[in-house]
């Protein structure tokens, strides 16, 4: 806060002092993580994949680059996350890209386990993180930098192909992209260079008055007020960061209500249909930046309810005891869905889950979501109604 205050104190005449005093990187911390991420693209530059049912038998890397901030040149002192995006050789369309996004997916976390460059940096957590679209996140905790560094590593087709920094997308990649109708924001990797390149290229003082937004809204702009509703109940409300875990928001309602059983929180936007909120996401992963409310209902523990996402798309949830075999949800799947357990693959995570573990096991929590796939090919998934 006394930084903030520092910056209010400060004349326009000189805010790029500032800037360069207290939002600036010091080039030797920077270098320290850049050195990190170097071998993780070294890694994706060099591995070639072994493709999946669908892919390509060799799949390569054909670039990687840094976006975001540390791509465009407006870090703010100790940022620790760095997102990479990594062009891939399997990826012939947009359709491709958004088919085969998931198998791209598990090649790469199994090939990152198996790296001995990488676990040498101190890997310490590899998890497969929702977002639009999905990506890779590693935490690294090498010896020379005192606090961990997130890597996000986003698979991506490469519709741009080897074109000059500064040059347009011919009009078909816009035509390809419309027809592909898919997710809003799903493809945005796609055009990761244009977009790092419109910042990268531009004055100092551009970069200096983004670096001074990116700060002024750490601090100010991030709080949003959440009136929590529950029938018989009277409105609760809330100050909360919509970046922080929804687990949060749980811990504050708990303490102030003092429940004990499970939450369940949901929201809706007018018109569509009511979500869960996932105990592992932020408000911001739904869109939710600004007052809003969310809808309270308090399950008897120990039962969750966790969905089951098949390829085509559709979910089904399922109430089940957390301390349960896998073997027991795949059996309520049986008996619903008419897929015999024994032809079931459920993965959570990156992971394929072992029949005689147990969700909790697997660190499955309330609102979660698993993979189903059959584990033949060249069967339907569902027997025929």
């Amino acid at each position: 806060m006394a930084l903030t205050q520092e910056l209010y104190a400060t004349p326009a005449s000189r805010l790029d002092s500032f800037v360069a005093q207290w939002l600036q990187p010091h080039r030797e911390w920077k270098e320290k993580v850049l050195d990190a991420v170097r071998t993780v693209e070294q890694f994706l530059r060099q591995e070639h994949f072994q493709g999946e049912h669908g892919l390509d038998r060799d799949v390569r890397v054909l670039k990687v680059i840094k976006v975001g901030s540390f791509g465009n040149g407006t870090i703010l002192r100790s940022t620790r996350e760095v997102e990479l995006v990594a062009f891939l050789s399997c990826f012939h369309s947009f359709h491709e890209a958004a088919t085969h996004h998931q198998a791209v997916l598990r090649l790469l976390w199994k090939a990152i386990w198996q790296s001995q460059d990488l676990l040498a940096l101190r890997l310490e957590c590899l998890r497969l993180e929702k977002r639009v679209p999905d990506a890779i996140v590693l935490t690294i905790q090498t010896w020379e930098a005192v606090e961990p560094i997130t890597v996000t590593i986003v698979p991506a087709y490469r519709t741009l192909g080897p074109s000059a920094p500064n040059s347009q997308p011919p009009p078909e990649v816009y035509v390809s992209l419309i027809n592909a109708c898919d997710v809003p924001g799903n493809f945005s990797p796609s055009f990761s260079e244009l977009q790092r390149n419109f910042v990268k290229h531009r004055p100092t003082k551009l970069k200096s008055l983004l670096r001074l937004v990116k700060h002024w809204y750490q601090q100010r702009a991030r709080d949003i007020h959440v009136t929590v509703e529950q029938r018989g109940y009277p409105d609760y409300k809330l100050i909360v960061n919509p970046y922080e875990p929804i687990k949060k928001i749980k811990e504050k309602i708990r303490r102030s209500r003092g429940y004990s059983g499970l939450q369940r929180l949901s929201f809706q936007v007018p018109g569509d249909e009511r979500q869960l909120l996932s105990s592992r996401s932020s408000l911001a992963k739904y869109g939710i930046f600004s007052h809003t409310h969310v809808y309270l209902l308090e399950a008897i523990p120990p039962e969750i309810q966790v969905f089951v996402k098949n390829p085509d798309g559709e979910s089904y949830a399922y109430a089940i005891d957390p301390n349960s075999f896998v073997l027991g949800l795949k059996e309520q799947i049986e008996d619903q869905q008419g897929l015999p357990k024994k032809q079931q693959q459920l993965e959570f995570q990156g992971q394929v889950l072992q029949d005689w573990l147990s969700l909790r096991g697997y660190d499955v929590q309330d609102s979660d979501t698993l993979i189903l796939s059959k584990k033949k090919e060249g069967q339907a998934l569902f027997p025929a109604s």
